[in-house]
């Protein structure tokens, strides 16, 4: 008879909710269903408040709303509604911040959000407090590490800014586009206005966390917004400077698993150091009859995710 689990936590990603009529991705050919995003999430919501034993947490893997929010003015309203289905569980929600959040806030505004899940004082996270990353233990021996793959990013920041110079000049040296949201004729097809990368201090800071997990004996679950290995992607959807962030990952033993979002179809990877990579489907682009959500329960040697909907069962062994 097998054990029980030594948690269990929700997960969920792009729902990109906006009170508007379906639409279609950038390219005109996928189907987003904008209103359809909150029922699904209410149905995750519900399936997760009846879970026995209750689940401890849940992941938000960013984009909760859509961009156009902001064309509408009704950026603020959208994220109410989101994080009111959301603040009908009893457990701490864990966010990341994706592009479409970077669309409708700038980065000073999101610290003011509920979307700000970075615990108070800063002492968790990078000294930037403008940093979406931040660690926190879940269990004996386990710890959970939120990154911010907008650290360096043109996206929310004032153009004025060193921030934004420094993350234009970066963009601006793979990608030679008119339109830098375009991957087209590129050698480097990720370096697009839509992915963002890590800063060094944050890269600095991740290796410390890991450090003292390795030197504690944890297991660490990491997530982020954008992928950070190429096999969990499209090629396209990927940190600016994931060699840099999967090097900190691959130089300490305690990692065993990436979640990400930012690529609709969802991918997974067992990578050579033996960390899983899984990048979960978008509630975004999923049809009315289905859904896109999962809960994962966590035991000393694996992990493994119930899917709902268009997501597959998984299960991941350490």
């Amino acid at each position: 008879m097998q054990a029980a689990p030594r948690l269990a936590f929700g997960v969920v990603a792009d729902i990109q909710f906006a009170d508007a009529e379906d639409g279609h991705d950038f390219g005109g050919c996928r189907r987003r269903y904008y209103r359809n995003s909150l029922r699904l999430l209410r149905e995750a919501v519900q399936a997760w408040a009846g879970e026995s034993p209750p689940i401890d947490f849940v992941l938000q893997l960013g984009d909760s709303i859509d961009g156009q929010n902001a064309r509408r003015g009704e950026a603020e309203s959208a994220l109410q509604r989101v994080l009111e289905v959301l603040g009908q569980l009893s457990v701490p929600v864990h966010h990341a911040w994706g592009n479409h959040e970077l669309y409708n806030f700038s980065r000073a505004r999101l610290v003011h959000t509920g979307l700000y899940s970075r615990p108070a004082g800063g002492l968790d996270g990078p000294p930037d407090t403008e940093c979406h990353a931040y660690h926190c233990s879940l269990a004996p021996r386990l710890r959970l590490v939120v990154l911010d793959t907008y650290d360096v990013s043109t996206l929310g920041t004032d153009p004025d800014s060193p921030r934004y110079q420094e993350s234009l000049r970066v963009l601006r040296e793979k990608n030679f586009n008119d339109d830098l949201n375009s991957p087209e004729g590129l050698r480097e097809p990720h370096f697009v206005a839509f992915n963002g990368g890590f800063s060094q201090a944050q890269l600095d800071w991740f290796n410390e966390v890991l450090k003292f997990s390795d030197e504690n004996q944890e297991k660490v679950i990491v997530t982020a917004h954008v992928p950070i290995h190429p096999g969990a992607s499209n090629g396209v959807c990927l940190a600016w400077n994931y060699e840099a962030a999967l090097s900190v990952i691959h130089s300490h033993r305690c990692v065993v698993c990436v979640l990400a979002g930012h690529l609709h179809d969802g991918a997974y990877c067992l990578d050579c150091h033996g960390v899983h990579h899984l990048t979960l489907e978008g509630v975004i682009e999923t049809p009315p009859e289905s859904n896109a959500f999962g809960t994962v329960y966590v035991y000393e040697d694996k992990m493994v995710l119930k899917g709902g909907g268009r997501i597959p069962d998984r299960v991941m062994h350490f």
